[in-house]
């Protein structure tokens, strides 16, 4: 898709909301958003960002928006991280409109999804770890290239032949040859944890997520999980996705980093920083609540800066 084409497609959606504040078009709650932090530390400007983006297009769009946890990563669950990122998002004027899922307690459901995968032969035991699959330059070749042992194998999904591609209303055309680009990709650990991929497209199914905004860091990862909607009959969300938050150094910022975490006893400065980085008006309002309101009758959504995301298809090559 190029540039005309994408920002056409932009203004089209800007209009639908446009219309929603004016009056002049049904407000509705088919539009349903969500926003997904890993509880990993503390809320982060990064994160905000994601959450006031994802939370700007499902208001101007008179949908609901919800919040899950994904906390399938247990070693890097930070303890009380969940709990404090739920606190900073209300300080900031963003609840969930449904109660909050939590993944960890969702692993009866994805491993029913799993076994049902397994069965229709589209995903597979394997032993392969990362030094195996380094004379595949870190792609998986289609086959466990490792003989079974004793150890927990891994399960991977059978990406097959062909282009998956998608048009995203912030990066307009993507497209992805997940057997050249990422391999056939673990969907279950050998931890005996399911992988993200897997857990992420059970979950916005099973939610009714129609719309998913999030940072371009997942960009590369959407094809994995439109091949997975398409495997299990699952309807296809539509997708934005943001510009990323760098440090000094031209990293995304991370959790980890308690130096970017913002301050839910004063929410203004990083709401208003939020703001002009998503490429929307300044607002002066003194209160988060006042300041959302007005954010979401003057929300653009062309505004957006296009952000190209980093390449990291091969991070899912081994277990």
């Amino acid at each position: 898709m190029g540039a005309a084409s994408r920002f056409q497609n932009l203004h089209e959606r800007h209009r639908h909301f446009d219309r929603c504040r004016r009056g002049t078009f049904p407000v509705t709650d088919t539009y349903r958003g969500r926003f997904a932090p890993s509880p990993t530390g503390r809320l982060h400007f990064g994160s905000l960002v994601a959450a006031l983006g994802s939370w700007l297009f499902a208001r101007a769009a008179g949908g609901q928006w919800l919040v899950r946890i994904e906390d399938l990563d247990r070693e890097r669950e930070v303890p009380g991280a969940a709990r404090d990122i739920l606190a900073t998002l209300a300080a900031f004027g963003m609840t969930s409109d449904e109660a909050v899922l939590v993944q960890s307690e969702r692993t009866a459901l994805y491993a029913e999804t799993l076994r049902r995968l397994g069965t229709d032969g589209h995903a597979y035991r394997c032993w392969c770890s990362r030094a195996d699959l380094e004379r595949y330059g870190g792609i998986h070749p289609a086959q466990c290239v490792a003989a079974p042992s004793s150890r927990t194998p891994a399960w991977r999904l059978r990406v097959g032949a062909g282009v998956v591609a998608f048009d995203d209303a912030v990066c307009g055309r993507f497209e992805q040859d997940l057997a050249v680009e990422v391999g056939d990709f673990v969907i279950w650990r050998a931890d005996g944890a399911c992988a993200y991929q897997l857990a992420v497209v059970v979950d916005d199914a099973a939610q009714g997520i129609t719309d998913i905004v999030r940072g371009a860091d997942l960009l590369d990862s959407t094809p994995r999980q439109l091949l997975l909607q398409r495997l299990l009959g699952l309807p296809q969300p539509r997708y934005a996705h943001l510009p990323l938050a760098l440090d000094a150094l031209g990293r995304k910022l991370s959790k980890h980093d308690a130096a970017h975490s913002v301050d839910a006893a004063d929410p203004l400065p990083a709401l208003r920083a939020a703001l002009a980085f998503l490429g929307q008006p300044p607002r002066d309002e003194s209160k988060p609540e006042r300041l959302l309101l007005e954010a979401v009758r003057a929300f653009d959504p062309t505004r957006i800066a296009r952000s190209e995301p980093p390449i990291a298809a091969a991070r899912n090559a081994s277990p």
